[in-house]
Parts: structure tokens; C-alpha cells; sequence
């Protein structure tokens, strides 16, 4: 798209909202509450912080105001405002491609917030336990917050990743004319690497005449010893290895489609992980 002359500020939204999801299996209530105590300790409002201060710094911006809670008996919240970086972008950061990942990372940011809220919870039951963080980053100006999405990915452990972008408002040209949009898109997947796209199943569900984007991303394969918390497989009969499996699965599948799953359904998906 050629560079638009706008008659004073580019005033678009961009909006980028995504839940991300980490599955695990305790089998004890005592490991239950240990894993809801570690989840919270790992992700406490300082650590959050510390991501979304890096992802502030990765994309040029300026940090105006940290807003920072934890709370009981579990969960942490944090929003950082931002302002505008001083320096116009370059054509490779406006680019309809995937953003650095943590090792690498240069871009830039116009002014407007960033915010993560984290939910861990058990199940009282059947042992699986979900930490979950909702992250919006939302920007005004020229550049998308979808240059963020590879670092935001790789800060946690993804299992199940569930991503909205949305354009509003719009902005003028020189001679009056309206704009709705100054970038092209035509998914989400376009900004994430190619090495995590091979890992993940993908379900894009957009509506382009309303500049609305939904991408949602499920591990392809299970290493089992990954998800278990607070014991080893060799301390379960294979049975119960494979019941684990299928809460695990049947869990992430619910996640990714939206909707609860009858005891009697097979799920049909990951079984190893190398």
C-alpha cells in the first residue's frame, strides 16, 4: 500500500486481544494447590511486567505509567500507557509479516496501552489445571501491535492460543477522503513465523469487509511428561497414563472450539511429542 498523506494524525485503532492458555494435569489436591501456587509466583504482577515492559521496549514505545496488582487468593493484573515513538517507522516494521521473536527484536510503537490479566484455576476432580492470560495490546497510529504477537507467544507456555484483531475508526486524507484501514491484511497468521505455525493447528474465522480478524492456534503434539505436575509418568499405570491424555486433549480441544465436549466423544489428536 503506498504511504498515505493524511491530514493531520493518524487516528486508527488497532487492537490486538488474545487468551492464552497452559494446560496442565495435578493429581493430587495437594498438587493442585501447589501448581495454582506456582503458576501465580511464576506469572506475579513483576513478572508480568517485566514482559510487557520488554514488549514495550521491542517496539520502540515509551512507557508513560505502570499500573501493577496481584491478588488473593490468586491472579495478577498489569497495564503500562505508552506514548508514541518520536521517530516515523521503517517500511520493513508496516510490513504484512511476522514480527521479531524473543531473541531479535527491533520495532516501533505508536501511544495507547498494553494490559495482561492471568486467571489459574483447578478442577476439583478430574486433575486438570488451566492458568490462562488475557493479553489486549492496543495501539493509535500507523503501526499494528501484531509485530508483538511471536515475543507474547513465546513469553508463555501455549497450548491453546486464541487471537481477535480488529482495525476501528478511521482517519483522513489531505483532500477529506476517509480511511478505515492503512495496512494490508488478510490473517493474523501472516505475523507469526513459519516454525510455530508448523507446531500449531490454525483456524481463521475473519469478516475483511469489517476489518475484523480471529486466528486460534492448539499444539499439534502432546509430550505427556510436559503436563504433568508434581509426578513422573513412571509413577502411573498406562491406563491411567492414557485417561490423562484424554482429559489433556479433551481440554484443549474445548478451548479451541468454544464448546463443551460429552464424556463419550473421542478426541482424535495429539499423541506424542518430540
Amino acid at each position: 500500500m503506498d504511504k498515505l498523506r493524511l491530514h493531520g494524525f493518524n487516528n486508527l485503532t488497532k487492537s490486538l486481544s488474545f487468551n492464552i492458555y497452559d494446560i496442565s494435569y495435578a493429581k493430587t489436591e495437594q498438587h493442585r494447590q501447589e501448581y495454582i501456587a506456582y503458576i501465580d509466583e511464576l506469572y506475579n504482577a513483576d513478572r508480568l511486567t517485566d514482559i510487557l515492559t520488554q514488549v514495550t521496549e521491542i517496539i520502540g514505545a515509551n512507557v508513560l505509567n505502570i499500573a501493577r496488582q496481584d491478588y488473593e487468593p490468586e491472579g495478577a493484573s498489569v497495564t503500562i500507557l505508552i506514548a508514541e515513538h518520536p521517530i516515523d517507522p521503517s517500511a520493513d516494521e508496516l510490513s504484512n509479516a511476522p514480527g521479531p521473536l524473543p531473541e531479535s527484536v527491533v520495532g516501533h510503537l505508536d501511544k495507547s496501552h498494553i494490559t495482561v490479566h492471568t486467571y489459574p484455576e483447578s478442577h476439583p476432580d478430574n486433575g486438570i489445571s488451566t492458568f490462562r492470560a488475557d493479553i489486549d495490546v492496543s495501539t493509535c497510529g500507523v503501526i499494528s501491535p501484531l509485530k508483538a504477537l511471536n515475543f507474547l507467544i513465546h513469553s508463555f507456555d501455549s497450548d491453546v492460543v486464541i487471537m481477535d484483531y480488529r482495525v476501528r475508526g478511521f482517519t483522513r486524507t489531505e483532500d477529506g477522503q476517509k480511511i478505515y484501514i492503512d495496512h494490508e491484511i488478510n490473517s493474523i497468521q501472516n505475523y507469526i513465523d513459519e516454525v510455530t505455525k508448523d507446531q500449531y493447528e490454525l483456524i481463521d474465522v475473519n469478516v475483511y469487509q469489517e476489518h475484523i480478524f480471529h486466528t486460534k492456534m492448539m499444539l499439534k503434539q502432546m509430550e505427556l511428561e510436559h503436563y504433568l505436575f508434581g509426578a513422573g509418568t513412571d509413577e502411573f499405570s498406562a491406563s491411567d497414563l492414557e485417561d490423562i491424555r484424554y482429559r489433556l486433549s479433551k481440554e484443549m480441544q474445548e478451548l479451541f472450539y468454544s464448546r463443551n465436549m460429552m464424556p463419550s466423544q473421542p478426541v482424535s489428536r495429539k499423541q506424542t511429542r518430540s
